[in-house]
Formats: structure tokens, sequence, C-alpha cells
């Protein structure tokens, strides 16, 4: 895939490289990059075994620890049939208010590392009559934060951010597959609110992912992204954080074959 050599110009900027250069120390030449969302931190646990290295995700440059519960702290680097793989057992999210820069930082280090792919995943909260534990395909989403990776005319087309091949290959394996919507956070969405995205034809909402999926779209890397259904707006009751990753983790066997699947489209 070309890059448009503006994106990489407000993209990469001199700390993404020397993240970069940190991610392949870990690894060699890293070929994709895998981000793990709520309740997933130990999803590759048992079915890929033992990282050939480990470090902490803020050794990284430019990369926080994440804070939010159900997420890890750890980069691990795998090596697969697929090449090697990194791995953030969490991620960085825009209410906690540091901005896109810090949410992108990983995705932008590891572009500039050279990984031709990603799969990103999360925990959502589900506006269809699905079920706790289903697994979204995302097929398209709404940015609806009020923000973007980008400051500046620069005029990404977004009309393919999720590719093609390697979504056909999540369509095998998750149960569902719909329009992801970001808001910022950190409040859950409303009752009128949950109607309106409804309406609007969103399938599921959360608080990550489509940074990063811009992001590297724009860096020339294919992106695909599961969403786990851990919340039903619909249900008269309120929202349980915790219950929100306990649900996300019970979909780990299907999380872990479509990242697999993904990887080998």
């Amino acid at each position: 895939m070309s890059v448009d050599p503006r994106f990489a110009a407000a993209l990469v900027d001199e700390e993404a490289l020397v993240g970069s250069r940190s991610l392949t120390e870990l690894t060699g030449h890293p070929d994709a990059l895998v981000v793990l969302g709520s309740g997933l931190a130990d999803a590759l646990d048992e079915a890929w075994g033992t990282p050939v290295a480990t470090a902490s995700l803020d050794e990284i440059p430019g990369v926080l620890p994440p804070v939010a519960d159900g997420h890890g702290g750890q980069l691990r680097a795998y090596e697969r049939e697929e090449g090697a793989v990194l791995v953030a057992t969490g991620r960085t999210h825009l209410y906690e208010g540091v901005g896109a820069r810090a949410v992108t930082a990983l995705a932008r280090a590891a572009a500039s590392a050279g990984i031709s792919r990603a799969v990103l995943t999360n925990a959502n909260g589900c506006l269809r009559q699905w079920r706790l534990g289903d697994v979204m395909a995302i097929t398209d989403h709404v940015n609806l934060s009020g923000l973007s990776p980008f400051d500046g005319p620069l005029f990404l087309d977004v009309s393919a951010v999720w590719d093609r091949p390697m979504t056909d290959a999540l369509r095998g394996v998750c149960q569902r597959e719909g329009v992801y919507a970001i808001l910022r956070g950190p409040e859950y969405q409303t009752p009128a609110e949950t109607r309106i995205l409804a309406g609007l034809g969103v399938d599921c909402v959360g608080m990550s992912t489509v940074m990063e999926a811009l992001t590297l779209d724009a860096l020339g890397v294919r992106v695909a992204g599961m969403s786990v259904v851990s919340d039903l707006s619909f249900a008269n009751a309120p929202t349980d954080p915790t219950a929100v990753v306990e649900a996300a983790s019970s979909a780990r066997a299907t999380v872990v074959a479509g990242i697999e699947a993904a990887l080998r489209a």
C-alpha cells in the first residue's frame, strides 16, 4: 500500500522513530501488531504460550502505561508462522485526557518499525439484540470522538480503513459483523444517545480503536478489528465496568481464532 508522504510527515515524528527502534530491539523486524482490549489482556496466553521477548509498554518512547480496568501493561513479542507479532496487552484511551498523540503512540512506532498489518480488539456497548460475549467483526466505523490523529488540512480518505480480506477472514470466525462508533468517554451513553446511535446505523459503541485504525491505515498498514459485546445498552440496568471486563473475557476463544485468521489473510 502506498503512503502519502504528507501523512507520514504528520504522524512519524522523532518520538515514533525512537519508539520503532525500541520495537526492533525487542523482536527484530516486526510483521504485525495486535492490541488486546478490555478483559482480553491474557487472551493469547494459553494459545500462543511464552513470548520470545517482553517489555513494559511504557518502556516504548511515547507510550503510556494503560490505566483502565481489564488492561495489561505489557508488550509481548511472538514468533509465529505469520511472522513476528507484537502484542500489546492494553492501550491508552482518549478519556484519559492525553490526546490522540499518546493514544496512537504505539501504532505510530509499530508502523515506523515496518509492520504490514494489525488486529485491534475492544469491548463494547451493544445497540442491537445480541448476546453478551458475541464478537463483532468491525466493517466500518463512526468517529464521534471529536478528535483525529491529524491536525491541519490533511484530508484522509477513510472509506476503506478496515482491510477487506482481513475482515472477510473475521467473518468466518465472529458471530456478528457491523459498525463500531467511538465516543470520547469516560461516561457511558444516555438512553437518548443510545437511541440516536442505533438510528444512525451504529451496532456497537466504545471508547477506543478508531484513532489507532486511522493512524495505521494512513501509514499503509492493513487493519482489522474485533469488538466484544460486553454490555447491552438497551438493558434496563446501569452499566457495571467490572461486568464489562468479565463479559469480554468470556470471548477469548473467538478473539484468538479471529486474530489468527486475520493475520493469515
